[in-house]
């Protein structure tokens, strides 16, 4: 007899990704469906792990994350954002960039407190708001510019608002957020009790000589956020499960209550290894030059088929109109590109609460040339 009980999360169930990855290896197509390199690290960052792990750092770290990779993170963030932060007290290292975004939804939000959420958005926001009985507000955004309205935004703005949950650069859409657009969300918000919650994996990821707003920048923000990273978008280690949170220390002090129980720490030789890493000058450095070109080589290829290319100005993402093509919903249109054209691709209806339809699918370029180039021949022909 099985037992009875009422699930937390009686409306989820399988994700997309695993459903388009495992349809893609049924039918041997291109996966450009989940957002993973196809590619390895580099090798002086492997070399480094396996020395630890040969030193015997093979034991518990300790709990906010190693000392000296704080320090290294501390002064990456001085340098980049002209932000002063405290190591010992400011900065936690986390096992990816998920945990740390459930751990800082878990440390602040209570039964009724309202979350304002920015979609299409990635897809563990609205589970772990509603894993805390917190009440997920959605903002949509819509295709093909996904800026916000404000004065719109501010509307949705009130005394159960405990939180609003930022994504810059922006998984799916692949836009970013402004200097305008953190100045008024740093006057929005100020004279509240509201905490913004800043993932900003992609940091490092930006085209067209754009610069990446993080709320480290903005001293008004920063007194009230959380910011998320990921070493695993970076450094291509994704499998690594490997970021870190950043906030002040009125707020780390209770995101580290929780993170002490459903993590405590994080791998110890990686931890090293990246510590050392991050001593090479800047290793993060060309990054949007690396992807820009994969960019721009699966972009000529879709404008020269029947796809719509939507601007991509941050992430490893490509959002693409198929209207021209198909009238089938996302879901259905993704399924059929993945078995009929060998190409396996996310619908972007997925990431709305609302499963809001603009023909609008989601590639990911983080892949070697020759796979984008067959992928973009493929695309060509439909």
């Amino acid at each position: 007899m099985e037992v009875q009980f009422n699930s937390k999360l009686p409306n989820t169930g399988t994700t997309i990704f695993s459903v388009m990855s495992a349809l893609a290896k049924e039918h041997n197509a291109i996966n450009l469906s989940q957002g993973f390199p196809n590619f390895d690290c580099d090798p002086r960052l492997q070399k480094l792990v396996t020395r630890y792990m040969g030193l015997g750092q093979n034991q518990y770290a300790p709990m906010p994350g190693l000392p000296r990779l704080r320090q290294q993170i501390a002064k990456k963030v001085a340098r980049l954002y002209q932000n002063d932060i405290d190591p010992n007290t400011e900065i936690t290292i986390t096992a990816g960039a998920t945990q740390a975004i459930y751990t800082a939804i878990s440390a602040f939000i209570r039964p009724e407190d309202q979350v304002i959420i920015i979609e299409p958005a990635y897809d563990s926001y609205r589970p772990s708001v509603e894993l805390n009985k917190g009440m997920a507000v959605p903002y949509e955004l819509s295709a093909p510019d996904y800026k916000i309205d404000w004065d719109h935004f501010k509307k949705l703005m009130n005394i159960r608002t405990k939180m609003i949950i930022i994504n810059t650069p922006q998984n799916p859409s692949a836009s970013i957020l402004s200097a305008q657009d953190m100045e008024q969300l740093e006057k929005l918000t100020a004279d509240t009790d509201i905490i913004v919650l800043s993932d900003e994996v992609y940091e490092h990821i930006l085209f067209d000589k754009e610069s990446h707003e993080s709320v480290l920048k903005y001293p008004g923000l920063y007194q009230r956020s959380m910011a998320v990273f990921s070493f695993g978008k970076t450094y291509h280690i994704t499998g690594w499960k490997i970021g870190y949170c950043i906030g002040p220390a009125y707020l780390m002090k209770e995101f580290r209550k929780v993170h002490q129980f459903n993590v405590f720490s994080v791998n110890t030789p990686m931890q090293h290894a990246l510590a050392d890493f991050l001593e090479f000058p800047f290793p993060y450095e060309g990054l949007s030059a690396y992807y820009q070109k994969k960019r721009n080589l699966f972009v000529d290829a879709l404008e020269s088929s029947r796809f719509k290319v939507i601007p991509s100005t941050g992430t490893y993402f490509q959002l693409a109109d198929y209207s021209e093509i198909s009238d089938a919903p996302d879901t259905e249109f993704v399924k059929q590109l993945t078995i009929e054209h060998g190409v396996a691709a996310i619908p972007v209806s997925v990431f709305y609460s609302s499963k809001k339809q603009e023909k609008v699918i989601r590639f990911c370029f983080a892949k070697t040339d020759d796979l984008l180039r067959k992928a973009g021949q493929l695309l060509q022909k439909i």
